[in-house]
């Protein structure tokens, strides 16, 4: 089953601040005419907590925009729960706020539906897909398992005795990628123990803590990690391997799995066309700036960008499909 999605890292990037906003008043802008993207008092954000995908990616954006000159003193605040939903149904309540921006995620897309949340995706205004990325494996640097292989074959073995963690909700990325996993190696899905984190960084804690066997989570979360020894990369979930990194795709492992993430910013409801516009414009001219590029590159994020009413169109064919392959899954 491929599970492909346009998709992921720490202190760097922050996926979301392409899509910078407010939460206070309306957005000021000088009436019609208005070209600029300065949004005085703008806030991005994250609904999950420090250390994550949507944290690395909003927090990254944020300086971004600001050394490029596009907007200056942006917030980022952190608002996590409920693998997203508490961050989605504050930003849905700021009905209006031009000055708000949220960075989200496929993982948001699976938490509305796993707790049945009553605000959805449809709700918002949504404004830009920004990157796509791999999902990795990984394991703590003392860990008995140092290929894919021999995890695979010791969980197949007691799959419920080996938990995997991830810093999604059931029905997020970090949720689907190991179910595919598991069903690519002949284990039933509903037989896996998966513990959800809120976020990557609650995530990296319990995986160097020997609380999960292993965890699956962004490339770009665990960079940093990975390269500095702490975490053992197993294999990439993506089509192709994951340049500077030493670990094979699961497809060349043997187990057909392709699986992406994608990571972009949404708005509150009851934005005027030119609130929305100048944000668009925003994240446009972010995506656009030599800042943003550098920042792609040193994450390990593919660009996967989409604005405006083509985004809200993909926003439903994710919510579809991830209620698809959990069907699929048995789950």
């Amino acid at each position: 089953m491929r599970l492909r999605t346009p998709r992921g890292r720490h202190a760097l990037a922050l996926f979301g601040a392409a899509a910078l906003v407010f939460v206070g008043p309306p957005l000021l802008t000088t009436g019609g005419g208005d070209t600029g993207t300065q949004i005085p008092g703008l806030r991005f954000m994250v609904p999950n907590t420090p250390g994550g995908g949507y944290d690395i990616t909003a927090r990254t954006a944020a300086k971004n925009a600001e050394d490029a000159g596009l907007t200056h003193n942006i917030e980022v605040f952190n608002l996590p729960g409920a693998g997203g939903t508490v961050g989605l149904s504050r930003l849905v309540g700021e009905h209006g706020n031009g000055r708000l921006a949220m960075s989200m995620g496929l993982g948001v897309v699976g938490a509305v539906r796993s707790n049945d949340a009553p605000k959805t995706l449809a709700d918002t205004t949504p404004i830009a897909r920004l990157t796509e990325e791999q999902d990795v494996v990984v394991v703590a640097k003392d860990s008995p398992y140092r290929t894919i292989d021999d995890l695979i074959g010791a969980w197949k073995e007691r799959p419920g005795k080996l938990p995997v963690g991830g810093g999604s909700a059931p029905g997020g990325p970090d949720h689907l990628a190991p179910m595919l996993m598991a069903r690519a190696a002949g284990i039933a899905p509903r037989d896996v123990n998966y513990i959800p984190f809120d976020g990557g960084g609650e995530l990296l804690a319990s995986i160097l803590g020997d609380k999960v066997a292993f965890g699956v989570s962004g490339v770009g979360e665990y960079l940093d990690q990975i390269r500095a020894g702490e975490l053992r990369l197993l294999a990439v979930t993506g089509p192709e391997r994951v340049a500077g990194l030493d670990a094979p795709t699961l497809q060349e492992a043997g187990y057909d799995v392709n699986f992406t993430n994608w990571r972009g910013i949404v708005a509150p409801p009851g934005l005027t066309d030119a609130e929305r516009a100048k944000l668009t414009r925003l994240v446009e001219e972010l995506h656009d700036s030599p800042q943003w590029r550098q920042s792609l590159k040193q994450n390990g994020w593919d660009d996967a960008f989409l604005t405006g009413e083509k985004f809200g169109e993909f926003l439903e064919a994710q919510d579809e499909r991830v209620v698809s392959v959990l069907k699929e899954l048995g789950l």
